[in-house]
């Protein structure tokens, strides 16, 4: 597949306007990109085009060595070591998606539909209707898949036909920031955020909350300064959870209690990650944030790239990746925050939450790029 991703010179400066934390155009103008001697490489591996997401925000699925990705006019691809495998039409628009294991791809709808299509040949097994828009990316595997939809119900399917097995709800705030953010699917367990703050863990058996923790408790004399939602994905590793939460926390639990480990006042919607030392953020201002793991004592602060619309970061092989509103990947040093590459996609944002791809990583772009990177 032919390259079309190109590594930025050390010595290049992009100068571009400001932009949202919800958005990719220009509303304060961000920091310029400045130059530095590259000590690392940022390697493109392959590429591919899937279409464009317009106003919603597709994220891929890996599996192995294979990438699913979708796009708002239906198209869904298969990618097998960055090799076309296949291209189907949804034959409607798409709003959310992919979820993905070895049997099943599936994708959603504004209209509440979920579908499900075989692996092999991207052949439709089933449609049905869930609650409402469906924003985020299903979570499929141990035969269910679990569905996020607008009004933050969340309903787990049986991966064989779609039919529900059951629904999860809880009341919510009156003003809550609309998401694609969607579920994290374990061992007999599905854990979500939710608007207000607050953290679940739910039995994938039958749908029943088992803990629930705060991130952040709203605060703040009006319904706009009290939203405090949860509007990115945790992580999880070994037995701590993480999550943040937009005008609030970013804090780490253990996931058999929920015990509280540790927390931060720190707004952040984009998202973020966690390796064996360091828990990473990228916070509201365009800040790249470091964290000790054990105790939540900070480490470094990149404050280069503020108000570039960052992506969830995404750490590899002691780099930290993150991408920006303009398509610019830029690669971090775990132990500085220090710049060491940088790479450039498509020129349109990365709003989906960068997937790890083997011992690198694959970003989607608003415009439909897919793009796999390694860190070296």
């Amino acid at each position: 597949m032919k390259m079309a991703l190109k590594v930025l010179l050390p010595a290049t400066a992009v100068l571009l306007a400001g932009c949202s934390i919800f958005s990719s155009e220009p509303k304060i103008k961000p920091a310029e990109l400045t130059s530095f001697e590259a000590t690392a490489e940022l390697t493109p591996l392959w590429q591919g085009s899937v279409g464009k997401a317009d106003d919603f925000v597709f994220t891929p699925a890996v599996v192995g060595d294979t990438v699913y990705a979708a796009s708002r006019d239906g198209t869904i691809v298969r990618y097998d070591n960055g090799r076309e495998a296949w291209r189907i039409s949804a034959e409607d628009k798409l709003s959310g998606g992919v979820g993905a294991d070895d049997k099943l791809v599936v994708v959603g709808t504004v209209k509440g539909e979920v579908l499900a299509f075989d692996t092999d040949a991207g052949k439709l097994l089933w449609k049905v209707r869930v609650s409402s828009e469906v924003l985020a990316a299903p979570a499929v595997g141990e035969g269910l898949v679990v569905v996020r939809s607008g009004d933050s119900r969340i309903a787990g399917l049986d991966a064989k036909n779609g039919k529900r097995r059951w629904v999860y709800e809880r009341a919510t705030p009156v003003l809550s920031l609309r998401s694609n953010v969607g579920v994290l699917l374990g061992q007999r367990v599905v854990v979500a955020g939710f608007p207000g703050g607050k953290l679940v863990a739910i039995s994938s058996q039958n749908g029943g909350a088992l803990w629930e923790v705060a991130v952040a408790q709203p605060k703040g004399a009006t319904e706009l300064e009290r939203v405090a939602d949860i509007t990115s994905s945790p992580v999880v590793d070994g037995r701590e959870i993480c999550a943040a939460a937009f005008q609030g926390r970013v804090a780490c639990f253990d996931i058999a209690s929920g015990n509280l480990l540790w927390s931060r006042d720190i707004s952040s919607s984009a998202g973020i990650d966690m390796d064996g030392q360091r828990v990473y953020v990228s916070d509201d201002k365009g800040n790249v944030q470091a964290f000790a793991r054990d105790s939540g004592a900070s480490l470094w602060k990149q404050e280069k790239l503020f108000m570039r619309g960052l992506s969830r970061p995404i750490a590899r092989n002691r780099r930290v990746a993150v991408a920006d509103f303009k398509g610019v990947v830029h690669l971090l040093n775990a132990d500085d925050g220090a710049f060491v590459a940088r790479a450039i996609t498509d020129g349109s944002a990365v709003l989906a939450e960068p997937q790890r791809l083997g011992d690198g990583f694959v970003v989607q772009t608003r415009d439909g790029g897919v793009f796999a990177l390694r860190p070296h």
